[in-house]
Parts: C-alpha cells; structure tokens; sequence
C-alpha cells in the first residue's frame, strides 16, 4: 500500500484526484499539507486523513511514500525536488517545470534516486488516444501530413492563479501543454517549432492566448491553437494522404463520456468508444509505476519543456524574463 501525501490543496487535487486515490487499489492518502494548518485540517477532515504543519512537515514524515504536488507551476520545481531529495517519490500536475534544464535535472536526481517522478497530463492515459494511435498506425487515413489541435476555456475569475504572472500564470503553462503533448504522441520526436504567438492581456500581464506551429524534417506539421477567454473547446484532427481523422472532448473528458472517432475517406465513420475514467487511471497508472518500481521517466517530459520553452522563444518572451507583458 502505498502512503500518498498531498502537498497543496488546489481545486483540481479535491475535485477529481484525491477522489481518485480513493478509488485506486494499492494507494491510501496518508497526509494533506497546505499553506495555512486551518486548511490542510479542513481537507484532512473531509478525506479522513491526517493534517501536516507543512509542505516541510509532510515531507519529513516516515509514513509517506510519495507526494502529489498540484501546487501553481513557479513553485513545482522546488517542491519537486524537495520531495525527490527526501526520498518520495512524485506525481506533479503540469508543467513538471517551465524550464528545459530544471525539468531534466529533476528527471535525472529522480532516475538516479531511484523514484518514480510523472507528469500528471491526464489525457494521455485515455483509450481514446491509444485508439487513434492503433489507425494512424494501420494506415487508417494513409499517410499523416498535418494535424491542428486546439484546448481553449472560457475566462478566468479575477483571483485565479493562472492570471498571475509570478505564479507561472497563462495560457501556454495552462492549456497550450495539452495540445503540445498531443502532438508529440500522435507525431512522435523530432518536432521543433517554427512559428508561434502570444497575446498578453495588459492588466494581468499573462498570455491569454496563442498559436504555434510545429514540423518535423519530413515536414510533416502542427497547428496548435490554446487560450483561456474563448468559447470552450478541446479537440484535433489529423489530415493524411488518404483521409481525415478528428476527435472531439480530447483533454478534458467526463468519465462518463464515450469517445467518437470520426473517419472521413470518402465517407464519414463514426468509431463509438468506450468511456473511461482518465483521472483514475493517471492515478492507477502512477500508483503501478511505483510498486513495479518503473523509475525510467518518460522521454516526452523533457521534450515537452523544450518545446514550451521553444514556442515562448519563438514568440519574443526569453526563457528566464517575466511572463510580464515589456
């Protein structure tokens, strides 16, 4: 049984992991640690758990095994490699970090420790993904040329993290990941970004929105659209020689939604899938790594950090100024 602690209490830990944790074999929530004691006693409670004084706390603490940190993305790398050096091992919500060098650093003390370091994009462990790789691969559309993707919400509330620069706020850290990861898993490697843009609001400072343009040397490419004031909507489509394959409610699906696969060669397919928990799985998934001990990380995760950082260079916005607006 593995001992998990949680070390920030954000929206996306209460509502949808840690109801996952409880519903996973072989993984029990151990401790909940927040900024204020009030708090962390206050989820404790409602999880029936045990309350930390601190991220510190929990961290030092024998009865935990490994952390979920969905902490805001400016404070991932410190806590990440804090809970790596006390020897737990981790599951972080995206970005692991916003910074090539610092994501692989984190890779490696975690291979070199022997722990279990994920980057919980969640999407990736729906079947529906698996699905249209399988097509891709059996030539359903012949051969891939270009896919778009796009992950956009609606606007934020005043008070939301994500409108704070200092926190690692915006929309590519945010949404624009979910597009990027899509590509490297339906394309693969040896992606670079030849063109992108960021549209900053003045007030806050953060992006709002963006588009990148991704290609291989084969010149196979990816157009990536994300934001946060649009109308929702999550989604890609891949364009081949031979037809066309789209997926609606990519990233971001209810449990109980059931994937449609639409194939268009001449005539229009629909593929009905079946629905499928993908926060349950991340967490199943993280959960087996551990017991089976699987420390190799997934190569994805540095890969995903260059090409972030890559779209921000590519727009004008050094690696390591503020995402402020000059």
């Amino acid at each position: 049984m593995i001992r998990l602690g949680l070390i920030g209490c954000a929206d996306i830990a209460l509502r949808r992991v840690l109801p996952a944790v409880a519903a996973t074999d072989g993984v029990r929530l151990a401790a909940v640690a927040a900024r204020d004691r009030a708090t962390a006693q206050r989820v404790a409670d409602t999880f029936g758990t045990a309350a930390a004084g601190g991220y510190e706390d929990l961290l030092r603490r024998d009865d935990i095994d490994a952390v979920y940190v969905p902490l805001p993305p400016a404070l991932h790398a410190e806590w990440v490699e804090r809970a790596l050096r006390h020897g737990k091992h981790v599951l972080a919500e995206k970005p692991l970090t916003d910074d090539p060098a610092r994501t692989a650093e984190l890779v490696a003390l975690a291979e070199s420790s022997g722990l279990v370091l994920r980057e919980n994009f969640m999407f990736v462990r729906h079947g529906q993904h698996r699905r249209v790789r399988e097509l891709l691969q059996d030539g359903a559309i012949g051969d891939p040329h270009t896919m778009t993707a796009v992950f956009a919400i609606p606007p934020r509330p005043p008070d939301d993290i994500r409108l704070r620069p200092d926190l690692g706020g915006g929309a590519l850290l945010d949404v624009g990941g979910y597009p990027v990861r899509a590509a490297q898993l339906l394309l693969g490697d040896g992606l670079g970004v030849v063109g992108a843009r960021l549209r900053h609001d003045q007030a806050t400072g953060v992006d709002l929105a963006g588009t990148a343009l991704l290609s291989r040397e084969d010149g196979v490419t990816a157009q990536l659209t994300f934001g946060m004031d649009h109308h929702y909507a999550s989604g890609y489509e891949l364009y081949g020689s031979a037809g066309r394959l789209r997926l609606d409610h990519a990233f971001t699906p209810p449990a109980d939604h059931r994937p449609v696969v639409r194939l268009d060669r001449g005539g229009t397919e629909r593929l009905v899938l079946a629905a499928e928990d993908q926060v349950g799985a991340s967490v199943a998934a993280f959960v087996r790594a551990v017991l089976e001990k699987d420390t190799t990380a997934d190569p994805a995760i540095v890969r995903q950090a260059h090409l972030i950082a890559a779209i921000r260079r590519c727009a004008g916005i050094p690696l390591h100024a503020p995402w402020r607006q000059k």
